[in-house]
């Protein structure tokens, strides 16, 4: 199966990335040229977190030479699943910036971490509270917009019928969920496995719009997420996200960061809609959406309690905004919903930041995180950039 890394939409944006370059036996940040992937790598841009402090990165792009490694028809054909270091294959394009997440950030998808947290990570419970939830608060979710006086007002509507939740404060008070996602170069990116910790039989993907910005809180550009989730684990107790989210390969970012220019912008991030399509090898097919238009907290609000007077990030780092994505059509049987399955073929999607394709497996069953901060220094010192 072939698969597309931009659409239509993307033509004329701007497109950066990192891709491994086996001429060097290392990684090499990139930029997209009429359908070409191009090595910009020097000393004045040796990371791509690097090329995000510059003070104008369009511009730095736009005038930046190197060898072409590949065009993305070639890149994509070398097909998904575990990578050949002798072809060229793009990686997560994040490099020394931290990996972020924000949670619960829409009011809709809130009420399914309320209803994992009641289930106690049990999906033979989960439909029921979801009916009983459903009837308590009907349609006033919508529009609803985090610590505003509507908000409270859900949340103590759930409060006096006893389903009061640490997630209710997180969706719709006054302070955001942030968190690490993922260590620093830990993520994979474009065609690579996603892996689940195989402890966790409820599980789901979750499709997100990712920003990167630089150590002043700039916001550079946006591009794909897949925010890997153990909906079992995290169920059981809210200290357990750690290990719901952090594992090996569980955290997909790519293909490419849009930066920010004339043809695309912030407002652009707030309207975007993703889809979600998951191909199962047992013939089951998922669809889903997620509607920025719908998220309850602005992405500048989050990038403001992400970094500031109280939170510094040298390097910058990417920011997960959270998904309206929540799936409930069951895969196997009545009420039990949907979880992964080794082999799923996970594809997000949005017009104009392109596709990003994973495949399924266990984390521990994924290749190895290997490539940290010592083996980049090393090969960046190897090559002269430092």
């Amino acid at each position: 199966m072939s698969y597309n890394l931009l659409d239509s939409a993307a033509a004329g944006g701007l497109f950066v990335g990192r891709a491994w370059n086996p001429g060097v036996q290392g990684p090499s940040v990139v930029v997209v040229r009429d359908g070409q992937v191009v090595d910009i790598t020097s000393k004045a841009v040796p990371t791509l977190s690097a090329l995000l402090e510059q003070a104008d990165t369009a511009a730095v792009v736009r005038s930046a030479q190197g060898p072409m490694l590949g065009t993305l028809e070639e890149i994509a054909s070398s097909g998904i699943g575990t990578p050949d270091l002798s072809r060229v294959h793009l990686l997560a394009p994040a490099d020394l910036q931290a990996i972020k997440a924000c949670g619960v950030t829409f009011a809709q998808s809130m009420i399914e971490r309320v209803i994992e947290e009641k289930a106690a990570g049990n999906p033979d419970r989960a439909a029921a509270i979801r009916e009983r939830v459903s009837t308590l608060i009907g349609g006033s979710l919508n529009n609803l917009k985090a610590g505003s006086p509507e908000a409270a007002k859900v949340k103590q509507a759930l409060i006096e019928e006893g389903m009061w939740s640490q997630y209710l404060e997180v969706g719709i008070g006054p302070d955001a969920e942030v968190f690490t996602k993922s260590p620093v170069l830990s993520s994979v990116g474009w065609g690579a496995d996603v892996g689940l910790h195989p402890i966790s039989t409820w599980n789901n993907p979750e499709p997100e719009i990712v920003l990167a910005v630089n150590s002043r809180g700039d916001i550079r550009g946006a591009t794909l997420g897949n925010d890997v989730n153990l909906r079992d684990v995290e169920g059981r107790s809210a200290l357990l996200l750690g290990k719901a989210k952090d594992n090996n390969a569980s955290c997909s970012i790519g293909p490419f960061i849009r930066l920010f220019d004339e043809t695309f912008g912030l407002d652009d991030v707030r309207n975007a809609e993703l889809d979600l399509k998951v191909t199962g090898t047992d013939g089951f097919v998922l669809h889903g959406k997620s509607s920025m238009s719908k998220i309850s907290r602005d992405p500048t609000d989050l990038v403001k309690q992400t970094c500031g007077a109280h939170h510094q990030y040298p390097d910058g780092f990417m920011l997960f905004l959270g998904t309206l994505f929540a799936p409930t059509q069951d895969r196997d049987a009545p009420n039990q919903g949907f979880t992964h399955k080794v082999g799923d073929v996970v594809e997000i999607s949005s017009a104009g930041l392109g596709s990003l394709v994973n495949t399924v497996r266990l984390s521990t069953e994924c290749p190895p995180w290997s490539f940290g901060i010592t083996a980049l220094m090393a090969s960046l010192a190897r090559r002269d950039l430092l």
